[in-house]
């Protein structure tokens, strides 16, 4: 008898030296509290969903503690492992051009091409990105580092996974973790800065409907801004030509089914994957660091910039456009790289002080270019730094 509960008791203590509760720590705890903020957001406050639940729970996933030494192969850093292998299309980068591939067959850039001087307000806006790089390297980040960390500044996840992946791969689950949150906080965070940098008169400016735009217009632009940018910035490639392919797949109107599986099943499938191995890369070991507290800091620094660029911008612009073209500043906000969101942001508040003046068609023209401008900014610091 003394044998079996010797047995018993053995056999109990090896199996709660593999159980999660054995291995936890209080790092492991405090992440699992961050992936259930992540999750009250996005269910409760409907904040981005399509993101936040994703991230939310790989969060969670990456946090399970268990034995680093048994040889599980669960882990997400252990090689071979299921999430392993499922995380290799954000180490290698190639989650982010197919998430361009869906976001150019699901775009319109009629808005883009019937008022062609709102892409300098996409422009703009990118001074978030090279405003927050000089301040990371003042810090002390490495230059491919705080390239990384600055592209936060466009409000573009993939296009941040994409950089950091190929510049800084060890900042990368704090990086793409802080872009999708500012991503979907845009509705918290952009409309104090709107607010601030404008006057009432300002924000009741009307602007002129668009003229409609051609069938042939809208396949030329994506060959010609494929040709345009890339022979400009040839680093930006992956991005800027799968989001050019997939927009002509959609406006050439004889590859609806190509162009419904981008915009569709595919993007969805992606982005799933892509936001549950970001949430699980945020291990407590390799993310409750103080470099992941100063990458939210200038994550949030560069996107204020970014927002407030794009605002300013279109306020001196202004001084120089006569009278009946004069751009409503609100939408200087959507020249961040976050569609549609910023540019409902626009159209929310500018509804506020006048509920007849429909500016989101308007903001959808700096909206995509940002799209375009935070690609081609990831374009140029990889040219500069690889």
């Amino acid at each position: 008898m003394g044998e079996f509960m010797s047995f018993i008791s053995n056999n109990f203590a090896d199996f709660w030296s593999y159980t999660g509760f054995a291995n936890a720590g209080y790092e492991h705890f405090i992440m699992i509290l961050v992936g259930l903020f992540f999750l009250f957001l996005a269910i409760k406050k409907d904040f981005e969903p399509m993101l936040l639940i994703p991230i939310g729970f790989g969060i969670l996933i990456g946090n399970i503690p268990f034995k680093i030494d048994a040889g599980l192969e669960v882990g997400l850093y252990e090689e071979g492992s299921v999430l392993n292998i499922l995380y290799q299309g954000v180490r290698t980068g190639w989650y982010p051009p197919l998430v361009f591939l869906g976001i150019g067959a699901m775009t319109d850039f009629s808005a883009l091409i019937s008022n062609p001087k709102l892409m300098l307000v996409g422009a703009a806006a990118q001074f978030g990105i090279f405003g927050a790089y000089m301040v990371a390297l003042a810090l002390g980040f490495e230059p491919n580092q705080a390239a990384g960390i600055a592209i936060i500044g466009g409000a573009d996840g993939p296009t941040a996974i994409f950089l950091s992946s190929k510049l800084s791969p060890n900042l990368m689950g704090a990086i793409a973790v802080s872009a999708y949150s500012y991503m979907a906080l845009v509705p918290v965070i952009q409309p104090p800065v709107m607010r601030l940098l404008t006057t009432k008169k300002e924000r009741l400016i009307r602007m002129k409907p668009a003229r409609q735009v051609s069938h042939t217009e809208k396949v030329m632009f994506p060959i010609i801004g494929l040709l345009l940018t890339c022979f400009l910035v040839p680093s930006g490639l992956p991005l800027l030509g799968m989001l050019f392919f997939g927009n002509l797949l959609k406006e050439s109107g004889v590859t609806r089914r190509l162009a419904d599986t981008a915009s569709g099943p595919l993007i969805d499938s992606i982005t799933m994957l892509l936001g549950l191995t970001v949430g699980a890369s945020t291990q407590a070991s390799e993310f409750l660091t103080s470099s992941t507290l100063y990458i939210f800091f200038l994550g949030f620094m560069a996107f204020i910039i970014a927002t407030a660029s794009g605002v300013t911008f279109v306020k001196l612009f202004n001084l120089i456009l006569p009278q009946s073209k004069k751009i409503n500043p609100l939408i200087g906000n959507a020249g961040v790289s976050a569609v549609p969101m910023s540019a409902r942001i626009s159209q929310t508040v500018g509804l506020e002080y006048d509920p007849t003046n429909y500016l989101l068609m308007h903001a959808m023209g700096p909206n995509v270019a940002g799209v375009i401008g935070s690609a081609v900014a990831a374009g140029v610091l990889l040219g500069f730094l690889i």
